[in-house]
């Protein structure tokens, strides 16, 4: 029995799906300490943005090379297993990412060997531990942002998706994709900051919280725009592998579902 459930193509699909999206959620989280210039990686001038009173350039976690990429597979997993596929990988994902920070803080909890703290030395780094607890070991309110921010959007996500789906049908699929991020994408943007850098220990003002979530979302939406391509490209993918009819059954399945 387990070898034929194995067998069945939509099964494999599924599984490959969630082990991409699982995987893309838990690197975003641990790059995502990571905050890099788009300016300076384009290599342009700086643009200054000024909302709310409040200016600076576009900087961002490097997890947003990773998150759009995440949207993406949240629409087609939603277009071919519908509510309960996206829910339990969700739910997945916040799981492997609550048991990675977990094995990330037992890490920087073990004693390191004494000739390890200083073997990066020529490579500029001084002491390794230091180093190391510095990227792993993120601040539990950053980590509680974005952990509660995925979660709430993904469950949006989903709700948006299929309102949309059912107004529209098997049309206007980038409208489906696209206005379920915007929604999703809009509170995961403002929710995260909100925990962080508002309730956390930093205690932002309401300018900087709203000009900082603005543009981190008007980047998002942008890069889930410039996505669309793949998203058809990966559902032309799926009917080449699944056949037309099997891909239209589970697209008929996940609508009622």
């Amino acid at each position: 029995m387990s070898a034929r459930l194995l067998d069945d193509r939509a099964t494999r699909l599924f599984i490959a799906l969630a082990a991409f999206f699982c995987v893309n959620a838990v690197l975003a989280e641990f790059i995502g300490v990571k905050i890099f210039s788009l300016e300076g990686t384009l290599g342009i001038d700086p643009l200054q943005w000024n909302l709310f009173g409040q200016s600076g350039g576009l900087s961002f976690t490097a997890g947003t090379l990773l998150w759009p990429i995440v949207f993406i597979f949240t629409d087609v997993i939603n277009e071919y297993f519908g509510r309960r596929g996206v829910r339990l990988i969700s739910w997945i994902a916040v799981a492997l990412i609550a048991y990675g920070f977990c094995f990330a803080f037992a890490a920087i909890a073990l004693a390191p060997a004494d000739w390890w703290v200083t073997v990066a030395q020529r490579q500029g780094v001084p002491d390794y531990q230091a180093a190391f607890a510095a990227v792993f070991g993120q601040g539990m309110w950053t980590i509680a942002g974005s952990v509660v921010a995925f979660l709430i959007g993904q469950l949006v996500d989903v709700a948006v998706f299929h309102r949309i789906r059912r107004a529209t049908g098997e049309r206007m699929v980038w409208l489906r994709a696209t206005g379920s991020t915007a929604v999703s994408q809009l509170i995961d943007s403002f929710v995260v900051i909100w925990i962080a850098f508002v309730l956390g220990p930093q205690q932002w003002p309401t300018s900087l919280f709203l000009a900082v979530s603005s543009v981190n979302y008007g980047y998002k939406m942008a890069a889930a725009i410039a996505l669309i391509p793949l998203l058809y490209l990966m559902r032309r993918a799926i009917r080449g592998y699944l056949g037309e009819a099997r891909a239209a059954e589970l697209r008929a399945h996940a609508a009622r579902a």
